[in-house]
């Protein structure tokens, strides 16, 4: 179970590394879209953006569904959540460094 929790998270950390990736789930957050919709602040061709789009739906970021011949995308916060959660684990160990980064910057002047 841990292998495939593991490479979930591999695959959403991956998917959030792409600049255009992470522009689409902020449109996303706002609601659903059609691939139309999502392809067109972009200068790239509908098959990029597709290709994009097929990333998020592996890293189980987006949901499908199909009206007619119309792909409406909407996020699935989900595996956000999971990554947000492993991240956590990480802040004490921040938090630490930035305090003694502080207090040693302080001390210098």
């Amino acid at each position: 179970m841990r292998m495939a929790t593991d490479s979930r998270l591999d695959a959403v950390f991956a998917a959030l590394a792409h600049p255009a990736r992470r522009r689409i789930l902020s449109r996303l957050a706002r609601g659903p879209a059609s691939v139309g919709e999502l392809a067109k602040p972009f200068d790239m061709s509908l098959p990029a953006v597709s290709r994009h789009l097929r990333v998020l739906q592996d890293a189980g970021l987006l949901k499908r569904r199909r009206d007619w011949r119309v792909h409406k995308m909407s996020l699935d916060p989900r595996p956000l959540a999971k990554a947000t959660k492993h991240l956590e684990r990480y802040r004490p160990f921040w938090e630490d460094t930035l305090d003694a980064l502080a207090e040693y910057l302080e001390g210098q002047s």
